[in-house]
């Protein structure tokens, strides 16, 4: 891989990453969250199902397959279905994207579990990053609508992507990529259905807005910024990798102003620029460095 795209892949991931809050507000409307999520793992696999017969990689063994599935279940189907159906139910999505931005913190105190040290000047970088996200979500807060239901889905996607990044770190960090999204994806589709077809009524309204979003989910977002996250966390400790999540509210917001008008304040600005500064230290941080 060319070193210049490898340093531009933090950029394009965060990029993409953080437009999956306004593919959500394009889609929500129109499906229910995990009736999307179906339809965009279904699409992934129509994608990637032929490449894989196409080009034989080599398929993983069956332990690999395993822990593989299991790592898409938590990143894919725990994340995302949280995520949306806390969005759904009503909480605001200032809210959702704080207490998903807890990720790395709590990477930190769970790195032990892939034999990474996390040094003072980590704790430093990852404080002033969820500072700065606190600040920038602040004027989008709304505890309107907010119950502990609503609280238990974004918690819960929360806790499947930090155990998702940090089991596919320890059990499968390298695999052909393509082989593992079709295990991914299938594996989520699957766990998708009983909620699908047992809760949710299947109504799908097919407008441009949510043909848009699930296409720009399938390629943008399931394959191309899941497939950068895989390269980051294959490359580069857990907890660097996590923090990058730090720069997706700010990033929001800023597309989220460009695309609907929302305002952007001194607030905001603060702490975006807390928030880039939290993400250098940590992502400038040696092994040996103690402080």
């Amino acid at each position: 891989m060319p070193s210049s795209f490898r340093r531009l892949i933090p950029v394009i991931f965060v990029l993409l990453w953080s437009s999956g809050f306004i593919i959500a507000r394009y889609g929500m409307p129109h499906a229910e969250p995990m009736t999307f999520q179906l339809l965009r793992f279904l699409g992934v696999l129509v994608i990637m199902v032929p490449i894989v017969l196409l080009i034989q990689p080599v398929w993983p063994s069956r332990k690999q397959v395993f822990h593989i599935g299991i790592a898409g279940l938590l990143l894919q189907a725990g994340y995302l279905g949280g995520v949306w159906a806390a969005v759904r139910h009503g909480m605001s999505a200032g809210l959702a994207a704080l207490i998903v931005g807890l990720q790395p913190i709590i990477t930190a105190w769970l790195a032990s579990l892939v034999a990474e040290k996390i040094t003072s000047r980590h704790w430093i970088g990852l404080i002033l990053g969820i500072a700065g996200v606190a600040l920038v979500v602040t004027a989008k807060l709304s505890l309107t609508n907010l119950t502990w239901f609503t609280l238990g889905l974004a918690f819960f996607a929360l806790i499947s992507i930090t155990t998702g990044t940090i089991y596919q770190k320890k059990y499968c960090p390298s695999f052909d990529l393509r082989a593992g999204s079709v295990i991914q994806f299938g594996a989520s589709a699957i766990a998708c259905l009983p909620f699908v077809f047992l809760i949710e009524t299947r109504n799908i309204d097919w407008q441009p807005a949510l043909i848009g979003a699930l296409l720009w989910a399938i390629f943008a977002l399931s394959i191309g910024a899941i497939s950068l996250l895989f390269v980051l966390i294959r490359e580069g400790a857990a907890t660097q990798v996590t923090s990058l999540l730090y720069l997706t509210p700010p990033t929001t917001a800023l597309m989220a102003w460009s695309l609907f008008g929302e305002p952007i304040t001194l607030t905001t600005i603060a702490g975006t620029l807390l928030t880039v500064w939290g993400v250098w230290w940590v992502m400038s941080a040696k092994p040996s460095d103690s402080g």
